[in-house]
This record gives C-alpha cells, structure tokens and sequence, in this order.
C-alpha cells in the first residue's frame, strides 16, 4: 500500500499545476472609473485627472504585476498570459503618461533625441526590468507563443489613433471575445480605416506591423485576406471584399494622431 502512495505521490509532483489566474480587478475598477466611451466603444478618451486621483490603487495593481513570476506566468495557459501582458502594457502606459501629465500634449513627449518612451526600461516584470517595447515586441510578438495580430487593436499608446483603450481589464476566461470584440470595434471605426475614392484607406498599424497580419492567423497569408475577414466592420460588400484580395482595390495607410487620448481639456 505504501508503495502505491510513494508512486502516486510522485505522479503528482510530476504534472505540472496550473497556477491560479491573476486578478485584474484593480485595474478593471481604474478602467471603469476613468475611460469614457463613445460611438459604442470604437473610441475611448481616458480620464488622467481621475487616474492620477486614484494613483495608489493604480501603484499597488503595478506592483502586484511585478510580483509575478516567471514560474507562475509560465503555468498559465496562453489566454491567461496574453491578457497579463495587454493589461501590464496599458496599465504601464499610463503610469507613464502621468509621470508628467498635464503638461504633455502627446507620449512622444515623453521621449528624447536618443530614446523613444517604448525603450525606456521603468517598471519590473516577470523578473526583468523592462520596456514597453519588451512587452509587446519580446513577450508578446516575437515569444512564438500567441500569433495573434489582433493584440494590436488591445495594447493602447496613450494616442487618438490608437486602437480604444477599452474600459475593462482583459481577462483569459474571456479573452478571444474581447480580442474579436476589439478587432471589430477598431476595424469599424471610419477615421481610422475606411474605403474613400476607390482606395481602402486603413491605419498605419497595418503597415509598421504587417507581417503579423500574414502569418496565417485563421489561414491569412496576405493583408489584404485578413482584411477580408472583418468585411463587414470595414463596410465592404463581398464583391469589393473579393476584388481587395485580387489586388484590384489599393490600400492606402493614414497618418497616425500621436496627440494624448485625454478626456481632460
């Protein structure tokens, strides 16, 4: 009998346990507080003034992220990290915006001649000091682990054409129907993709990230084909959606606004 339970002890030890999910639900309450939401959340103003009230409970949410770590990321499935990492980018982006707000008109502001504000490491994560730039380019893109270009229109640069920073923390139990929710919401929204003149006229994060929308997320090989996916958020009817893909329709990308997505005059 003791054998039996020595063996089955061992067995035990040996399967790896599924760390239990992080809770979001300081910065779930920040979000719902401080975002407001409009044209049914194809875009979104934050409030500083009122992060910047609450930056304590915003203090102590950061720091329960960095006491993560890396062994307990690991134990959890993909969703679970996926959300982890869009909620640190965008908790930690406006941290940094209120480093210095109100007076910046925009996060570039928060650059200079040598650094861009991606590339300053200012927070520590998973055991690392980090960047933004390391969340989304080396944890998030470049890992090999998600291959989901739709983490483009979750993770928010403080900037009007950003995609909405959404008004909920992002969660795995749920995260493919926010990820498709932001995806519709953002691919929707006319000032930053539209079909003007002949010409698909869409955001410029199409073209500084366009690799990842060709490799074969839900079999797309080509912009153009995803796109086609969301045809109906881009308002396009199938004959335009099939000429798109046939290269007959050209696609144009639009300035970006880097100007500070405040709801604070």
């Amino acid at each position: 009998m003791l054998r039996y339970i020595l063996i089955g002890l061992l067995v035990m030890q040996a399967v790896p346990v599924e760390a239990a999910a992080f809770d979001h639900r300081r910065w779930d309450d920040l979000l719902k507080n401080n975002v407001q939401v409009y044209q049914g959340g194809r875009v979104t103003k934050v409030d500083y003034q009122g992060m910047a009230s609450e930056q304590t409970e915003l203090a102590g949410y950061l720091r329960q992220l960095s006491q993560v770590t890396r062994d307990r990321f690991d134990r959890w499935d993909k969703a679970e990290q996926l959300a982890f990492l869009i909620n640190s980018y965008n908790a930690w982006t406006v941290d940094l915006i209120l480093t210095r707000y109100p007076d910046l008109q925009s996060i570039k502001d928060l650059g200079s001649l040598f650094q861009s504000p991606w590339k300053k490491r200012f927070f520590f994560l998973l055991g690392e000091k980090r960047s933004l730039d390391d969340i989304e380019h080396g944890l998030i893109r470049d890992s090999g682990r998600y291959n989901d270009p739709r983490i483009h229109f979750a993770v928010n640069c403080a900037s009007i054409s950003c995609p909405a920073l959404k008004n909920r923390a992002y969660r795995g139990d749920i995260l493919e129907q926010q990820l498709e929710q932001a995806a519709r919401l953002f691919l929707s929204e006319k000032n930053r993709n539209r079909l003007e003149n002949g010409a698909l006229r869409i955001s410029s994060i199409f073209k500084w990230y366009r690799k990842d929308f060709e490799r074969g997320w839900h079999g797309t090989a080509t912009l153009p084909q995803f796109l086609v996916l969301y045809r109906d958020s881009l308002g396009l009817s199938k004959v335009e959606a099939d000429a798109l893909v046939a290269g007959m329709i050209p696609i144009t990308f639009l300035d970006y606004d880097w100007k500070l997505n405040s709801a604070n005059p």
